[in-house]
């Protein structure tokens, strides 16, 4: 074997401390969340012709009533972006309307229209049914440690996320 032959034999072996994406935790929850996602728009997808963040707009203005597009994002963590096209596509379809907020002329307070909310009401069943359904495949007793463990680490990623953003871990 030549020095430049196990040279490149050398480069070619794997990093013992290499992320493994397979065990990488944030890794995994993209993908199951990806994975719950895409089965859940299925159904609606199919059934009344909206995307996901169609969908969490709708389900949120459900949910909480009238909210404006920039309360929806951060309670949905959409991107602005993605709540003001989802808004759009909402109000062509006349499944949400806007009204002027008195207060702040710059933005809207946003609500589901009589045909929104009966997509609303055909929708949250089918929805928590679907939830129930996945549920099922974890055994009832971890149930409640698994609500713990996705509440702590939504509320770490929470605190982790802006100083990340800045170069900088949290002490």
């Amino acid at each position: 074997m030549t020095n430049e032959t196990a040279q490149k034999a050398r480069d070619c072996t794997v990093d013992p401390v290499a992320l493994k994406l397979e065990e990488f935790l944030p890794y995994r929850l993209n993908v199951c969340a990806n994975l719950v996602s895409h089965a859940l728009s299925r159904i609606y997808a199919e059934r009344y012709k909206i995307g996901v963040p169609e969908w969490r707009v709708l389900v949120t203005l459900g949910q909480f009533g009238p909210m404006t597009a920039k309360a929806i994002g951060k309670h949905s963590h959409m991107h602005k972006t993605k709540v003001s096209r989802a808004v759009a596509l909402l109000e062509k379809r006349k499944l949400i309307t806007r009204r002027a907020n008195r207060a702040d002329l710059r933005e809207a307070f946003l609500s589901l229209t009589s045909a929104g909310r009966e997509i609303y009401r055909e929708l949250a069943p089918i929805a928590l049914e679907f939830a129930r359904d996945l549920l099922e495949t974890v055994d009832a007793a971890d149930r409640a440690a698994l609500d713990r463990a996705l509440m702590k680490l939504t509320e770490r990623s929470a605190k982790l996320a802006p100083h990340i953003a800045n170069g900088r871990r949290p002490g």
